[in-house]
């Protein structure tokens, strides 16, 4: 019952700061993908993609933008109650040495729970449509599982957790983050490493059936969906998105990334938990430590594992690759809400219910810190700026632009679920590096890149050879790029209006004019315009 209440409490508070519509990044994509069943980009996401095509079709209004936003509210507070069971078994071996009534292992169970609910990160997934907050789900469903399997030395839960482990892969491939974790208390659980390995692969067939829902990509793939990222539908397409093959060159990059990340992770961690929580977190892991080593060496090799991956990767929207780290963080700190409570009521004989309502108030700071600075019940920025876009161009335009964050994702959701402004051409500069993605324009715009086809030819026989793995050449694969670009723009003068963004490089509008029309720039020849 506490669970629940935490979980409808925290419910509330996310739909009232939930985000109306379309937001950043990958948001327009990703709900252009559930809508029309189509591949997202790597690692494809093929969980939720059928989790989201069947919650929205569930009968409740809104678009469907908006009804993916409310899943991941109700996917972030149903995962609190499965975090707050987690908390009871984690606190259950020091509460049984501290002797505290059950009350006040309740009330710091909850307290840590909410801790991690209204921290920053885990908050704006519950806002806004991403993978993450399917992600948040299935971590809990995982750790629930592995703590009742070993608390009960039972190898019908420890099939099941092996299962939903797999399963969150087909979902996100940073649940790879738990496994070490995960073997931990299964060898801790054993005993011995002969009868752990021997357990292992008998655990293995209930893993791959889990993992089997990647077949979807080829399957789907295969039928040329709307958005048919990668276009996974041979073995070897297959497995460059099931690996993120082009996002390879960001992970590991560097050591001075990875000091950066580290510095950043660092210094964010007391604003992340509006301090309190920290504190109460590093209290609670030395508490775990000294009373059930177990559990504090399983957190904490997750903990770290998360972190050392996450900060070597280098991208920018990076603090959700920390999520494991926070939940980690979030359990220590209801161990340190168990101490400080349990204190309280001992030596000072305050009463059980007053300490337990002081934990809960205490884990709820959170929100009160991070509430203006989350709410997205204003924000409608993306499509706004989507919208202003879209009035800038002549009907019939062609556009080339790099603006995925706010304006190309978005244009998917706007033309292809809406059915809006269908007549623009839009075109994603960087994307053009992929033969996937020339296939898909091919199809969407047969005649415009008939009048290509030459220059397209010429890059795509290079860039199979990237794409290959066989010897190449970069130097050329550049040029014919650039070629490739400048005849599109060129090409398509001559029937309609042709705008770049303005981040879009110099080089390919070359003796041509940019002339700023709304917030695009359309490019004509006369050089005297």
């Amino acid at each position: 019952v506490p669970g629940v209440a935490v979980a409808a409490c925290a419910l509330v508070v996310y739909i009232r700061t939930l985000l109306p519509g379309i937001g950043f990044i990958d948001s327009g994509e990703l709900v252009t993908v559930v809508h029309s069943l189509g591949i997202a980009h790597p690692t494809g996401y093929p969980l939720f993609t059928l989790v989201g095509w069947v919650f929205v079709h569930l009968p409740f209004g809104g678009e469907e933008a908006y009804r993916l936003n409310v899943m991941a509210a109700i996917l972030c507070a149903l995962s609190l109650i499965f975090y707050y069971r987690v908390a009871q078994m984690i606190l259950a071996g020091p509460a049984k040495k501290m002797q505290v009534p059950v009350g006040i292992v309740q009330a710091a169970a909850a307290g840590g729970v909410l801790f991690l609910a209204f921290s920053r990160t885990f908050w704006v997934q519950a806002i806004a449509v991403e993978v993450y907050s399917l992600h948040i789900l299935m971590i809990s469903l995982v750790l629930v599982l592995v703590l009742e399997a070993r608390a009960k030395s039972s190898q019908v839960l420890w099939i099941l957790a092996s299962f939903v482990l797999g399963l969150s892969f087909t979902n996100h491939m940073t649940t790879i983050l738990l496994v070490p974790g995960v073997l931990y208390f299964y060898g801790t659980s054993i005993g011995s490493w002969r009868g752990t390995v021997r357990g292992v692969l008998r655990l293995v067939p209930a893993f791959v059936l889990g993992l089997s829902v990647y077949l979807y990509l080829p399957l789907r793939a295969s039928a040329s969906p709307v958005c048919n990222w990668g276009d996974p539908s041979s073995p070897g397409r297959f497995l460059s998105h099931l690996s993120g093959k082009q996002y390879r060159v960001w992970i590991f990059s560097s050591t001075e990334v990875a000091m950066k990340h580290l510095g950043a992770f660092v210094q964010g961690i007391p604003g992340e938990f509006a301090v309190a929580g920290l504190v109460f977190g590093v209290i609670g892991f030395i508490a775990l430590w000294m009373k059930d080593r177990q559990i504090a060496a399983g957190t904490l090799i997750m903990f770290v594992v998360c972190v050392l991956y996450a900060i070597n990767y280098d991208i920018q929207d990076i603090d959700s690759y920390y999520l494991l780290a926070y939940v980690c963080m979030g359990m220590w700190a209801a161990a340190g809400l168990l101490v400080a409570g349990g204190w309280l009521v001992r030596a000072i004989g305050m009463p059980w219910r007053v300490v337990g309502a002081l934990m809960v108030v205490a884990g709820s700071l959170p929100c009160a810190v991070h509430y203006r600075a989350v709410d997205g019940s204003s924000d409608h920025l993306v499509e706004d700026y989507t919208a202003n876009m879209f009035a800038s161009l002549q009907p019939g335009a062609l556009v080339l632009s790099y603006q995925w964050d706010y304006w190309v994702s978005a244009s998917y959701y706007v033309q292809e679920v809406r059915r809006e402004r269908r007549d623009v051409l839009v075109i994603d500069k960087e994307l053009l590096r992929r033969s996937w993605y020339l296939k898909e324009l091919a199809a969407k715009a047969p005649v415009f890149m008939e009048k290509v086809a030459m220059e397209v030819d010429l890059f795509g026989r290079e860039l199979a050879k990237f794409e290959q793995g066989v010897p190449y050449d970069g130097q050329v694969i550049e040029a014919r790029y650039v070629g490739m670009i400048r005849a599109m723009i060129a090409r398509g003068m001559e029937e309609r209006a042709v705008y770049v963004t303005s981040e879009i490089e110099p080089e390919f509008t070359t003796g041509m004019v940019r002339v700023p029309e709304g917030l695009a720039m359309r490019v004509v020849a006369d050089t005297l315009f």
